[in-house]
């Protein structure tokens, strides 16, 4: 391996302690390795920045497993002035790299690795994206948590006898959550009190809503659903106050913001978790081929018995390409627009399956273009590219008949 690096660093990251080895020298003799352990404590990885200034390594690697690597990055990113170059690269990348030897400890390698420029770091956006981003997966775990409880408690009231889910297409709208609240005060509920439960269009089941809440609860059924309501409730609320806090750090990113929701399917919410994945910044990414391959979205060129067979990348950002696809199936269920045109021709081809996870490529190819360009989105602006592509398609069909000696009438063209 050649070297290009005169000193740099690599650390071997455990959760309770940090081996740094730094190498030093001139790039065409073998370098000096000097190794330190460190705790994982704050103070400790302070010392280690001091240590990386002192002896002006701007340059540190380590692995991407598990979380136990963004403490350590959160401490050194600010070193130098936040001018350190720090790469946190993919641990698969580092075991295909041919050479690494049995008796190399890991720090020495990652920093040997570095110092020949064989290690390409992963994505790490910036900390206020960070931040972002832990709220929002704490939000999506809470939204799965609402809906078990609440599957939690249609169970239990299926099992004592009522069957509002029967005539009620959300038992927890404004008539379905006051009979559950009566259920839960007095363990049965007779048809006259059901009457004034029921609101607006739930009324016109009213007859059959009543017939479904006969059922009866012991004491412990009744303080059973009384339990889990109240999780519920707290649940709620717990929600509540996480999207509070996601609409302050929201405050930064308004424009962005603003050209996600613009694009049909995107609501504010999956605006939020899109931004706090992929940042705003897309100089992150080469070409927008890059950021499909580092979601997973990007295919696969794969060679059996001669033939070739297209599949897509197993690895990726699991988080974005999850949000994407349920973009994608919000999107098939509108018409006229461009995006769901373009999903029903590539189903018929290709199956419901393939064509969500095409869309979804697509989707992330149209934000990145609109983040690196600052534009909104345009719906006419797919309109106009057809037209030129008909009209080039035109062109070359009538020169092609030129060719053979044919005299070819081409159409106006419209304005």
């Amino acid at each position: 391996m050649q070297d290009i690096l005169e000193i740099c660093c690599g650390l071997d990251v455990h959760k309770e302690t940090v081996v740094a080895c730094l190498l030093k020298g001139n790039t065409e003799n073998k370098p000096e390795a000097i190794t330190r352990t460190f705790s994982t404590l704050i103070p400790s990885l302070e010392e280690l920045k001091t240590w990386l200034e002192e002896e002006n390594c701007r340059h540190v690697a380590m692995e991407s497993t598990g979380i136990y690597w963004q403490s350590v990055y959160n401490v050194l990113e600010s070193a130098f002035d936040d001018t350190i170059v720090l790469i946190v690269a993919n641990a698969r990348h580092m075991k295909n790299v041919p050479g690494k030897k049995t008796d190399i400890k890991d720090a020495e390698w990652i920093a040997t690795l570095l110092r020949a420029g064989l290690l390409q770091g992963s994505f790490i956006p910036s900390q206020s994206i960070r931040r972002l981003r832990d709220l929002t997966r704490y939000r999506k775990s809470i939204v799965e948590e609402i809906t078990s409880q609440k599957n939690r408690i249609e169970k239990h009231l299926q099992s004592c006898g009522f069957k509002l889910s029967t005539f009620l297409t959300d038992i927890f709208g404004v008539s379905g959550r006051a009979i559950i609240d009566h259920l839960a005060r007095v363990g049965s509920i007779s048809p006259e009190e059901v009457d004034p439960l029921v609101k607006k269009r739930a009324r016109t089941k009213l007859n059959d809503i009543k017939q479904a809440v006969n059922g009866n609860m012991d004491y412990l059924q009744k303080d059973f659903l009384t339990i889990l309501l109240k999780r519920l409730d707290e649940s709620i609320e717990h929600l509540l106050l996480i999207e509070q806090k996601i609409d302050e750090e929201l405050l930064k990113y308004e424009q962005q913001l603003k050209q996600l929701d613009g694009i049909p399917g995107i609501n504010k919410t999956a605006a939020a978790a899109i931004l706090a994945e992929i940042g705003i910044d897309m100089a992150q990414f080469k070409t927008a081929e890059h950021i499909c391959s580092w979601a997973g979205l990007s295919p696969g060129n794969n060679e059996s018995a001669g033939k070739k067979k297209s599949t897509r990348t197993p690895h990726g950002n699991t988080y974005i390409k999850r949000i994407l696809c349920e973009v994608a199936w919000s999107i098939t269920r509108m018409r006229n627009t461009y995006l769901s045109t373009w999903y029903w021709k590539v189903k018929q081809r290709r199956g419901g399956k393939r064509a969500i996870v095409a869309l979804a490529r697509k989707i992330l190819v149209i934000i990145y273009n609109m983040l690196k360009n600052g534009t909104d989105f345009d719906e006419g602006h797919f309109d106009r590219i057809k037209e030129k592509q008909k009209a080039f398609k035109v062109r070359k069909v009538i020169t092609e008949a030129n060719k053979l000696g044919l005299e070819v009438i081409e159409p106006p063209r419209t304005a």
